[in-house]
């Protein structure tokens, strides 16, 4: 057996998971990250604590594994994606915690680009909507207000980097800055048509390019990890998001394939192969993870709130105990009994970007109950990815994509069987569950696998793709068109300012 070890780094966990060259799972261990919150609209994350769980998770896997550093044939990292990290060249320590993805900080920043007309330029170069979700507005808040940051920067003293950056310095013990494409397209700054840094987004947003990382295609040379870390040097061979390195571990690597991760939200990526797509649907295009200097794209969308409808069903409404016990509740009943959940919790993301908009119940009647309401907050689930599939159904027929034939899904509420065959008769096409579920760390497995030659290419990693479950459709399209007007309805009533 070939082992390979996937550093899976999360806004809530660091975790690491030692796979077999069959992609099966040997051994995993996990840490929760604490969360920081220094005012409302702010997350931070301590970027030592980030690295510290980390490597004690790294050790925890191979020891329960039962093997060594020397027994790793390649290391893999995948990340939460738009996490910015500003530290210093020489000592090595960050200059102020991570902000988090989630943290809207660089909103007023994001504002003024709209205002001043540069959104155009932003998403034909980056393939992004100017939001404060992505890192470059997040690095532009660190140097104008951390303290002596911006002459620090134009002196070349700082480096930035995203949590895989970050994590790939202290592998090397400060060797390699270094990030990968699918990381880079989600900074604000990187040009996806030529892979490299735009230095008139740069510009814009103020930021020296002499912070900025190497960009090396998601499989390749990445170094090896100090020997003093796991015991002996580990070849570091791939590197991508946790999205795009989820569309790896689905084995999605052609053109038209698409997979949608059930997590507190929800993430929909189709691969559109070496096609720039820019999306007229509220999506946004993006790098897919590249085994070689070739340039591969997927358009992306995302669920705000996904399976954090069911925390709320727990947490506000108090109508289950578990999440486990959804489902249950949820089958008492044969139909949501008209009832409709808009879960805009926060407002609503892809295909709308309705940031107004508030959580709506409609069509309650004298007859309606708990279990009517607890089926409609599962079933807005299945309703958002739908509407996220039609605008990429839409994107992909635009770019002459073929249409996507079935949806790979991952992530925790994909093992609830009611949810996972609304979503099939929503779409008309099987959505098929894998046998590895771990779809993130998997993705992270291969690329690394794939620049050590344990594997001879992409095709390999399809063949041993393997489905535990496909759900097929079972209503007419009639219906299905039906609901979805009906949900397109509530989506309306929910954005009424």
């Amino acid at each position: 057996m070939t082992y390979l070890l996937a550093l899976d780094q999360g806004t809530s966990s660091s975790r690491s998971i030692v796979f077999g060259d069959d992609g099966r799972i040997v051994a995993m261990a996990q840490r929760e990250l604490p969360q920081i919150y220094p005012q409302p609209g702010w997350v931070e994350h301590d970027p030592l604590e980030i690295w510290a769980g980390q490597l004690a998770t790294a050790r925890e896997a191979l020891a329960k594994a039962g093997i060594g550093a020397k027994d790793i044939a390649a290391l893999g990292i995948t990340n939460q994606r738009e996490t910015a990290v500003v530290w210093n060249r020489r000592t090595g320590q960050p200059i102020h915690h991570a902000i988090v993805w989630q943290d809207r900080r660089g909103e007023p920043l994001c504002a003024r680009l709209r205002e001043q007309g540069h959104a155009p330029l932003i998403q034909a170069r980056t393939g992004l909507l100017v939001d404060s979700y992505f890192s470059g507005t997040k690095l532009s808040w660190l140097l104008d207000h951390v303290p002596g940051a911006r002459a620090q920067a134009e002196r070349g003293e700082l480096a930035f980097g995203t949590v895989d950056s970050w994590l790939l310095w202290q592998l090397t013990g400060g060797a390699l800055h270094a990030t990968d494409v699918t990381n880079a397209s989600r900074t604000m700054l990187f040009d996806i048509h030529r892979n490299r840094w735009d230095e008139e987004l740069l510009d814009l947003l103020q930021v020296p390019a002499s912070m900025m990382p190497r960009v090396l295609p998601s499989s390749g040379d990445y170094g090896r990890s100090l020997d003093t870390l796991l015991g002996a040097p580990v070849r570091i061979g791939g590197v991508a998001g946790d999205q795009q390195s989820a569309l790896v571990g689905q084995a999605c690597l052609r053109e038209g394939m698409a997979k949608n991760t059930y997590g507190t939200g929800c993430f929909l990526l189709m691969h559109t192969g070496g096609r720039f797509q820019p999306s007229g649907n509220g999506l946004l295009t993006t790098s897919a993870a590249q085994t070689s200097a070739q340039t591969q794209y997927a358009l992306e969308g995302s669920v705000f709130v996904g399976g954090a409808v069911v925390q709320w069903l727990r947490d506000g409404l108090r109508a289950i105990e578990s999440s486990a016990q959804v489902q249950a509740l949820a089958e008492s009943v044969p139909d949501a009994g008209g009832v409709m959940l808009v879960p805009a919790f926060t407002g609503l993301g892809a295909p709308y970007w309705q940031p107004d908009a508030r959580g709506t119940i409609t069509g309650l009647t004298r007859g309606s109950t708990v279990a009517h309401i607890a089926r409609a907050a599962l079933e807005s689930i299945a309703y958002q990815s739908a509407a996220l599939l039609q605008a990429m159904s839409r994107d992909a027929e635009a770019a002459g994509v073929a249409p996507v034939a079935e949806l790979r899904v991952d992530g925790g509420a994909c093992v609830n069987n009611l949810l996972m065959q609304f979503q099939a008769d929503l779409l008309g096409i099987p959505v098929v569950r894998p046998a590895v579920t771990e779809t993130t760390a998997l993705g992270a497995a291969y690329l690394a696998g794939l620049a050590a030659g344990v594997y001879a290419g992409p095709d390999e990693l399809a063949s041993q793709w393997r489905a535990e479950r496909r759900f097929l459709p079972t209503q007419s399209r009639d219906r299905a068109a039906e609901l979805m007007a009906r949900w397109e309805h509530a989506v309306r009533q929910a954005t009424l300012s």
